[in-house]
């Protein structure tokens, strides 16, 4: 219990014990949670000085009933004992601020990277807590803007595909209305035209792998997050469709592309990755949605904290990995009743 994101019920079967039973004793007499010096503010923050490191990540997360925590984590521990160097209530700069001041400057004053999106309060915390402190953004944040700029240009055509469907729909039905008042009623002779039937239904245009037109751009969601070697066979033919029907989304496409592979080339440096990013902004420049024009202006706003990533090649993904964990924990438990609690098992497990 002291050392694993565990729940009390989880040993009922292998111990033959009461989980519930077991849980109260623990949270009692067996651990020192009720003698813990940290009760008081818990709830507010907790700083552990002894786990920090030259390397360290900042996010957020959520504990209970959405409230929001601030956690600074040590990429050294791998998401293990001594992984958490400061959980902050809320998202206020000053806040956190406050809190991790409480840490000796010395020790302060040896990080030498910090790992974080694109968050401008995170950003203010790192440059007045760690003065010293490299700043390097996330590329699979940066990658995610880019992305959600090319989702919202399939949503676009997504809805403007549903929206033909249905005026094709309504179109159907008041032919079909007119076919019928005007058909003869007393009409015994079956030569002429086919008679319309009454119970004739709607059937929309079907493509050559059995989707819709918004089916196909509702079902290609996920393949066009995927690099293009990782794709099935299924996923080949439904993005060759929409190619071919939306040019524009297979540009979009190949721009978030490139910018995947920027990053991903293992021989890049500082300065190829300078000279790279300068030709995707001249590609993004000439596609010409605002989208992505959006999405690049940030990623140029911030520059040298994004190709401060060839430095070392650091990623948040640490900090992703243990709010995973927590979160991965607090649905054992089923949510979090004792929030103190919930706080000192976090402090024993990754403090």
């Amino acid at each position: 219990m002291d050392t694993s994101p565990i729940t009390a019920r989880s040993l009922q079967k292998p111990y033959h014990i009461k989980g519930d039973e077991f849980e109260r004793a623990y949270k009692d007499h067996l651990s020192d949670f009720r003698t813990w010096k940290h009760r008081e503010h818990a709830q507010k923050w907790l700083v552990f000085p002894k786990n920090i490191g030259p390397n360290l990540s900042i996010d957020e997360t959520a504990l209970s009933n959405g409230d929001l925590y601030t956690i600074i984590s040590n990429k050294d521990a791998h998401g293990r004992k001594g992984a958490l160097v400061a959980i902050v209530s809320g998202t206020r700069v000053e806040d956190v601020v406050a809190a991790l001041m409480k840490i000796h400057w010395y020790l302060r004053s040896k990080v030498r990277e910090v790992t974080m999106d694109f968050s401008e309060g995170m950003h203010q915390i790192v440059l007045q807590c760690f003065p010293y402190a490299d700043i390097t953004l996330d590329r699979f944040h940066m990658q995610q803007l880019v992305s959600d700029a090319m989702q919202e240009l399939r949503l676009k055509h997504k809805k403007e595909a549903q929206k033909a469907q249905n005026d094709q729909r309504k179109q159907f039905k008041a032919t079909r209305k007119k076919c019928l008042k005007v058909r003869k009623k007393d009409k015994k002779s079956k030569r002429g035209r086919k008679p319309f039937r009454k119970n004739m239904a709607f059937v929309p245009e079907r493509l050559s792998n059995g989707d819709t037109v918004p089916e196909l751009l509702g079902r290609c969601r996920y393949s066009l997050m995927a690099s293009g070697e990782k794709w099935t066979a299924t996923q080949k033919e439904r993005v060759k469709l929409v190619f071919e029907r939306y040019p524009d989304l297979e540009e979009a496409y190949s721009i978030v592309h490139s910018l995947r592979m920027i990053f991903s080339n293992p021989r890049a440096t500082w300065i190829s990755g300078y000279e790279s990013i300068q030709k995707w902004y001249e590609k993004v420049k000439a596609f010409g949605n605002d989208s992505f024009n959006t999405a690049a202006d940030t990623i140029k706003d911030r520059e040298d904290e994004v190709l401060n990533y060839f430095l070392n090649r650091a990623t948040n993904a640490s900090a992703e990995s243990l709010n995973s964990k927590i979160k991965q924990f607090r649905a054992q438990l089923r949510g979090v009743i004792d929030v103190d609690f919930f706080l000192y098992r976090l402090s024993m497990i990754y403090g």
